[in-house]
């Protein structure tokens, strides 16, 4: 699915694309224990959907992922996008849809697409288009690509462009009663840069930080977090950003290395991580360091293997720093990658 600006915004081309107007987001008289937000991935729609309901006093919002910024005027929906079921089915739970855009767009694009005042508002039409187009609850707004870059000048106008967008985007949302999400990568002395925490913590209702890939898929093995990186973010987060906007997204999945290659490291759920863990005989470690698990194994051809990920234990300890400053908000990605005994863990925080 493709919304265009201009076909969103008429009423008979909302028609055509089969998207209607949305009644007004349900009121929200959610218990406190509904501290979870977490993502439901498009690629595992059903089992995540399944899990969210099985799950939902615990849930206050769903960010289903199904858009992608493809161009100012343009967003581009994922397979099942606007799937009114799932919409409903949550909604019935009493969890806020709050969908989650993507861009596509490289730095060099999105500077020059946040910098132009009559481009960005064109793109702020298209995606309050998209939240009006259901009965969403309103937006997460995750632009990952616009941030790698290591030119300082071309981070800068892309900061500076991206305070703009948000600005102008969440007061729009605001208006319609809907919610301004932003996810960012963790802040530290050498990443998250081109998030500007104090100003995107103003404007928004929640900033999300993604508590994860500190080693990535295409890097040396490695924990997917740390107890320390824990601390260093959320001390630079919690000086900038009131703590009760503040959501820390946990990970309910691993990578799983082949020692001395390059090539990139297989993503493996929770549930996969522990069922190959068992199925190659490796003993269960805990990294007490950084508060996660992981194994080491040789496949059939003879190549060693190092798989770091995380579980309910891991999960707890790092829910222990979250509470040391004030942040009692986790999120999850995502919804259908979690071992059962997570969910016990997380009503622990």
């Amino acid at each position: 699915m493709k919304i265009a600006l201009t076909a969103l915004l008429t009423a008979a081309t909302l028609t055509l694309t089969g998207a209607a107007p949305a009644p007004a987001p349900a009121e929200s008289h959610a218990p406190a224990t509904r501290t979870v937000s977490a993502w439901l991935p498009w690629w595992n729609i059903e089992t995540g959907y399944q899990d969210a309901r099985a799950h939902a006093g615990q849930l206050h919002t769903v960010s289903p992922f199904w858009y992608a910024t493809s161009s100012a005027t343009a967003v581009d929906g994922e397979t099942g996008a606007g799937n009114r079921r799932i919409i409903d089915g949550l909604r019935a739970e009493g969890v806020k849809v709050v969908p989650t855009v993507t861009e596509s767009l490289d730095a060099p694009a999105m500077a020059a697409l946040l910098g132009d005042p009559d481009r960005r508002a064109a793109h702020v039409d298209a995606l309050v288009a998209v939240a009006t187009s259901r009965a969403y609850d309103g937006l997460d707004l995750d632009y990952e690509r616009m941030t790698e870059t290591g030119d300082a000048a071309l981070r800068e106008r892309v900061r500076t462009g991206y305070n703009a967008l948000t600005t102008e985007l969440c007061a729009r949302l605001h208006a319609l009663a809907k919610q301004c999400v932003i996810t960012v990568m963790p802040r530290t002395r050498d990443s998250g840069t081109a998030f500007d925490y104090a100003h995107l913590g103003s404007v928004a209702d929640r900033l999300r930080i993604m508590g994860y890939n500190l080693h990535n898929a295409l890097e040396a093995p490695g924990p997917l977090s740390s107890l320390a990186w824990y601390e260093e973010f959320l001390a630079y987060a919690t000086a900038n950003v009131p703590r009760d906007k503040l959501e820390v997204a946990l990970p309910a999945y691993g990578w799983n290395w082949t020692v001395g290659s390059t090539a990139r490291a297989k993503h493996v759920t929770t549930q996969e991580a522990e069922a190959l863990r068992r199925a190659v005989g490796a003993p269960y470690t805990y990294d007490t360091a950084s508060g996660t698990p992981h194994f080491t194994y040789t496949d059939d051809a003879g190549e060693r293997h190092e798989v770091w990920y995380q579980d309910a234990r891991g999960t707890a300890a790092h829910l222990a720093v979250l509470t040391r400053f004030g942040v009692r908000a986790p999120g999850l990605w995502a919804l259908g990658f979690e071992a059962p005994d997570l969910w016990p863990a997380l009503a622990g925080q």
